[in-house]
């Protein structure tokens, strides 16, 4: 099964293709077709995994903010038919 995200990057409405083979998330995927790295964002992340073992709402609320700063908005994940 296909599917397509579309996002805003710095106010301009983009559109790909997304397979779960190719990336852990879909922040990783547009964050690789904008050119944007995420080692540090990863570092990050992982550091706060460990200290927020089970609350996934603070994992979302982190990942949402950093991609935020980093321009992107509106990201939606669509199936294709």
């Amino acid at each position: 099964m296909a599917f397509r995200i579309r996002y805003h990057y710095r106010k301009q409405p983009k559109d790909i293709g997304y397979a779960n083979d190719k990336h852990r998330s879909v922040y990783d995927a547009v964050a690789s077709a904008e050119g944007v790295d995420l080692a540090e964002f990863h570092r990050v992340e992982s550091q706060l995994a460990n200290v927020c073992r089970n609350d996934r709402k603070t994992m979302k609320d982190f990942r949402e903010e950093y991609f935020r700063k980093l321009d992107f908005s509106d990201v939606v994940i669509e199936r294709e038919e």
